[in-house]
C-alpha cells in the first residue's frame, strides 16, 4: 500500500503469546497490508523479536515500535525523513528538547528511566538510549553474529555494537492504555547484565578491569562484615581476620566468573576457585610487599604511610587482575562474544 508518497507494510511479532492477537491481525490483513510473525518454540524475548522482525521485513527502511501506541505512529514520517540526513538509526526520544513523557508516570518509573538512561550514556551519543521506537536503515546493521542482545533495549544493543550514526526525533511518550508492563525485576537485572556486555564490548580491557576493581570493592565489604561479626561472636581478631579471607576471596571469585569474566569458559569450579585463592594471595603478597618497600626505602612514603598503604593496594590488584585475566580465567577457547573489535 502507498500512502502519502511511502510504500509500506505492517508486520507484527509475536512470540506465541495465545491472546488472540493472530485472530486480530488474520482479520486486518484482509484489509490492510498486514503480516503477522509467530516466533514458536523459542523463548520470549522482545530483542530477538525485533531482530526477527528486521530480516522478515520486505523493506530496507524500517521502523520498530510496541504495538501499545505508547509510541505516536503520526511521528514514523519524521524518524523515516531524518534517516534521508547522515543517520544510521534515528530515535524516538523522550528526552530530547521538545520531547515529553506521559504525566501518569509514577516517580519509581522516572527515577528507574533516569538511572538506565545515565548507565548508558557513556555507550552512545543520545539523549534516550532506552527507547524503543525507532528507525533504521537494515543495510547499515551489523550482521547477526554480531549481536548479543539480553532483555528489551534492542535500540541500544544496534548502536553500540553497529557504531550506528544516531539522530533523535523528539515524541511524547503516551503511557499503555489496557494491559501492564512486562518489566520486573528480572529485567532489571538482564538491563544490568546487558550494559555489562556493551561495556566489555565498547572500552574493552579498561572495563573488564573496572569490573575487576568493583567486584574486589565488594569483597572488601565482605571481609570487613566477617571480620567484624566474627569477633563478635567472640573469636580472637587474629583468627577472625584469617577466617575473614575465606567468604571474601570466594565472593571475588564466584562475582568474577559470573560478571566480569562472564563470556569466558567456565572450567571446574574447585581447581579454578583454588586458583583464584592463589592468584589473591600472590597479589595480597605484591600489595604488602610494595607498601613494604616504599616505607622502608622512599623517605616520602615513609611519612606519608597513608599513601603507601594505596599504591600497595592499586599494584597488588593490578598484579591480581592480571593473574586472573591471563591464567584464572583464561582465553584459551573464550568464544567471540563480546570481544572488542
Amino acid at each position: 500500500m502507498t500512502v502519502g508518497g511511502w510504500t509500506w507494510e505492517l508486520l507484527l511479532v509475536d512470540d506465541d503469546s495465545g491472546d488472540g492477537s493472530v485472530e486480530i491481525a488474520n482479520d486486518l490483513a484482509e484489509r490492510l497490508p498486514l503480516r503477522m510473525e509467530v516466533r514458536r518454540g523459542v523463548p520470549r524475548d522482545l530483542s530477538r523479536a525485533v531482530l526477527h522482525g528486521i530480516r522478515q521485513a520486505r523493506f530496507d527502511r524500517i521502523v520498530v515500535m510496541d504495538a501499545d501506541l505508547s509510541h505516536p505512529p503520526e511521528r514514523i514520517p519524521d524518524l523515516l525523513n531524518a534517516l534521508d540526513g547522515c543517520a544510521d538509526i534515528v530515535v524516538g526520544s523522550r528526552y530530547a528538547p521538545g520531547g515529553e513523557v506521559d504525566r501518569n508516570w509514577g516517580a519509581w518509573r522516572h527515577l528507574n528511566s533516569r538511572l538506565a538512561t545515565l548507565l548508558a550514556r557513556s555507550l552512545v551519543n543520545c539523549s534516550d538510549p532506552m527507547a524503543g521506537f525507532f528507525a533504521v536503515d537494515r543495510n547499515k546493521l551489523p550482521g547477526p553474529g554480531q549481536l548479543h542482545p539480553l532483555g528489551y533495549k534492542i535500540a541500544l544493543e544496534l548502536m553500540v555494537r553497529g557504531r550506528l550514526r544516531i539522530a533523535e526525533v523528539p515524541i511524547v511518550f503516551s503511557d499503555r492504555q489496557r494491559g501492564v508492563s512486562k518489566l520486573d525485576w528480572r529485567q532489571q537485572v538482564n538491563y544490568l547484565r546487558h550494559v555489562h556486555r556493551l561495556y566489555l564490548f565498547r572500552y574493552g580491557g579498561l572495563a573488564r578491569l573496572a569490573s575487576f576493581l568493583c567486584v574486589g570493592a565488594s569483597g572488601f565489604l565482605i571481609d570487613v562484615a566477617f571480620y567484624l561479626g566474627l569477633q563478635w561472636f567472640g573469636l580472637e581478631h587474629r583468627l577472625a581476620r584469617f577466617l575473614s579471607f575465606w567468604p571474601a576471596v570466594t565472593w571475588n571469585w564466584r562475582l568474577n566468573r559470573a560478571i566480569t569474566f562472564a563470556e569466558r569458559p567456565w572450567r571446574p569450579q574447585g581447581r579454578q576457585w583454588a586458583q583464584f585463592v592463589g592468584s589473591s594471595l600472590l597479589g595480597l603478597s605484591v600489595n604488602v610487599g610494595a607498601y613494604t618497600a616504599l616505607t622502608s626505602f622512599v623517605a616520602f612514603f615513609g611519612q606519608n604511610r597513608l599513601l603507601a598503604l594505596v599504591c600497595g593496594v592499586a599494584v597488588g590488584s593490578i598484579a591480581n587482575y592480571l593473574v586472573a585475566n591471563g591464567y584464572v580465567y583464561g582465553r584459551y577457547r573464550a568464544r567471540a562474544v563480546d570481544r572488542p573489535q
